[in-house]
């Protein structure tokens, strides 16, 4: 797993946070790196969960972009949104 520079997963609540090695897993079996590029810092848009330190953004994969999103879905479970969203995959903690 590589955190861009200025990226911060230490604020990071549990519940996002455990889930990494899950959603690293994912991207080593397309033989790819986990990138984290957004977590609490940065603009986000009002009342995102970014603020609430329960969402992640990550850098799209190289391969078999078009099954991550189902993938991360299923293996990230009910409670968590996966969200395509142009140069970025959004990744929150949500529980309904």
């Amino acid at each position: 797993m590589l955190i861009k520079a200025g990226v911060y997963i230490d604020r990071l609540d549990p519940k996002i946070r455990k889930k990494l090695g899950k959603i690293e897993g994912l991207y080593a079996e397309r033989n790819e790196v986990l990138i984290i590029t957004s977590t609490y810092e940065g603009t986000h848009s009002a009342g995102s969960l970014h603020y609430a330190n329960m969402a992640i953004d990550t850098r799209w994969p190289i391969k078999r972009r078009d099954t991550i999103i189902d993938e991360l879905k299923k293996t990230l479970g009910p409670d968590y949104d996966v969200v395509p969203e142009g140069d970025h995959i959004h990744i929150e903690y949500d529980p309904k």
